[in-house]
């Protein structure tokens, strides 16, 4: 199944730098604005390095990235010691200086623990302390999150900016390509080697083919160490070797994919009892519905988000990303705050709204829907998702009846706005006032999947979809929102061929949850039901 993603944002690299300098040296800065600086940063860094390793075709030396490496360094040391002293950010300014040559353009990946999963760079400090090391720390970041979190660990660990690598190829058999001078750099003496980066994810091969690396040249096991988002053991698609290593070596893990109590305690009011953790579909007890109403739902991509009662009452409180990300997420909140729960504010990467418990699960009238999903059309989308060539690609791998599928996408033109991606029933609630809210409304245009802004049509044809609407509703809300009959078969097959695909995947990942397996296998074919025949599409005129 064809259904996770990647996302890039391309910049000019000397004006995102500059833009960058000139906020640094403003003050004072909180503990959330010098966390944003790094993070942005970071990606500048990792973009610089991607671009020489296109053009070189393998990891070497680079002044550019050196440059901004110590700047991360030194970036990295105030933000430890600002978590150490409670976040209290830093009063001082910072002078940033520009790398001597530059590209004009680079592509910086969104770095998923930050943005999705509750992933905190002084984690990797904090862990970095646990080490016992036989030998001066030689600090080794993957690209491309791995670029942050390894700076964070040479600042901890008191050494040199690390060497960043790009491990590519096969997502189950990375390989490394690096120059002779680089490999040099790295060998010599007689280091501990700290391998730095998220995951690891199905089969660990990141973290697996630097130590193989480095083990084929005479690098001791006890030398070196990994330091990872998770202490889990690997995935299912891990060699034996890498699986025995893995068992064997360092890896301290720290987690802080929790809120500070008193982050919230300063937007929401006192705590009258702990956080309570909703996460992974612990949230459902709480909605008013019965256990057999319960949304099928997999715990690896629910955000991290947690219950806050408080002395003003019940709040949600849910990860949205780390400096721009979060950012980005709070002025979204803002816009859209007819259609959602009021906002307490954003601190620390977590977003914390309303949490209505006299809520109740209804389904939006079609002035209501059609009112919504005008106000997303109006949103432009901050990078374009998808493309039809793209989801005609993931249609044809998830839809075995859609193998052959090839539409005319000379008719399809879309123009991609901030869509919800998430107009699932469940998803709109009615308060006791008769205000309709729609939950989730912040996330999934840039989620960890390949769908990220859409056409409007995609939304149209996804509440037909998910609200089961009638013909002459759907014939109505299409006319409304101004989608073209052949723009709305084309993304009502997409929007299928992903949902039936994410939800088989999911069944596949949940065996040791019979009861949520069966919950997605069930809505997997409540949706084939709803899938045209290829036959039909074409009748339509939709394909050659």
């Amino acid at each position: 199944m064809l259904v996770y993603g990647d996302h890039t944002e391309r910049v000019n690299a000397r004006a995102r730098l500059l833009a960058l300098a000139e906020r640094m040296q403003g003050g004072p800065w909180s503990h959330d604005e010098l966390t944003g600086h790094f993070v942005e940063l970071a990606g500048v860094a990792q973009g610089l390095a991607d671009s020489d390793f296109a053009n070189a075709g393998c990891d070497r030396r680079r002044s550019a990235e050196a440059t901004l490496l110590q700047h991360l360094n030194r970036l990295a040391e105030r933000l430890l010691a600002s978590w150490d002293a409670g976040c209290v950010g830093t009063s001082e300014p910072y002078r940033l200086e520009m790398p001597a040559s530059l590209p004009f353009e680079i592509e910086i990946r969104i770095p998923e623990g930050y943005a999705f999963y509750a992933l905190r760079p002084e984690a990797y400090a904090l862990a970095a302390r646990q080490l016992h090391l036989r030998g001066t720390p030689r600090v080794i970041g993957l690209r491309s999150i791995g670029t942050g979190l390894a700076c964070a660990v040479s600042a901890a660990l008191g050494v040199d900016p690390p060497i960043t690598l790009r491990p590519h190829g096969d997502p189950f058999n990375r390989q490394l390509s690096i120059s002779s001078e680089l490999a040099a750099d790295l060998l010599c003496g007689d280091p501990h080697f700290v391998v730095v980066d998220e995951g690891p994810g199905l089969s660990g091969s990141s973290f697996g083919c630097v130590a193989d690396w480095l083990e084929e040249r005479g690098v001791p096991r006890e030398r070196i160490a990994f330091l990872a988002g998770h202490g889990n053991e690997l995935g299912l698609q891990a060699s034996a070797r890498h699986r025995e290593r893995w068992a064997t070596v360092q890896r301290p893990v720290v987690r802080l994919d929790a809120p500070r109590p008193e982050w919230i305690e300063a937007l929401a009011g006192s705590l009258t009892e702990p956080l309570l953790d909703i996460s992974g579909g612990q949230w459902r007890p709480l909605w008013n519905a019965a256990e057999g109403e319960w949304p099928a739902i997999n715990p690896t991509w629910e955000r991290r988000k947690f219950l806050a009662r408080t002395s003003s009452g019940t709040w949600l409180v849910k990860w949205a990303g780390l400096g721009a990300i979060g950012d980005s997420k709070l002025a979204l909140a803002r816009h859209l705050s007819d259609w959602s729960s009021e906002l307490a504010g954003l601190t620390g990467g977590w977003l914390v709204t309303r949490w209505h418990e006299d809520a109740l699960p209804t389904r939006p009238q079609m002035h209501e829907l059609i009112d919504y999903l005008r106000l997303r059309a109006s949103l432009p989308a901050p990078q374009p998702g998808a493309s039809p060539e793209t989801l005609v690609g993931m249609t044809c791998r998830n839809l075995p009846s859609f193998a052959d599928w090839s539409p005319a996408l000379e008719h399809i033109q879309p123009r991609p706005v901030c869509t919800d991606n998430r107009l699932a029933a469940h998803e709109w609630l009615r308060l006791p006032d008769g205000r309709l809210l729609k939950a989730d409304v912040l996330d999934h245009h840039r989620a960890h999947d390949l769908i990220g802004c859409q056409d409007i049509a995609w939304e149209v044809a996804g509440a037909i979809i998910e609200l089961q609407l009638a013909p002459e509703q759907a014939e109505q809300l299409r006319a409304a929102l101004n989608v073209s009959p052949a723009m709305l078969r084309f993304y009502r097959v997409a929007y299928l061929a992903f949902h039936i695909g994410a939800h088989r995947m999911s069944a596949g990942s949940l065996e040791h949850w019979p009861a949520e397996q069966r919950r997605h296998l069930i809505a997997a074919d409540r949706l084939e039901q709803q899938l045209p025949s290829v036959d039909a599409v074409e009748h339509a005129g939709h394909v050659h």
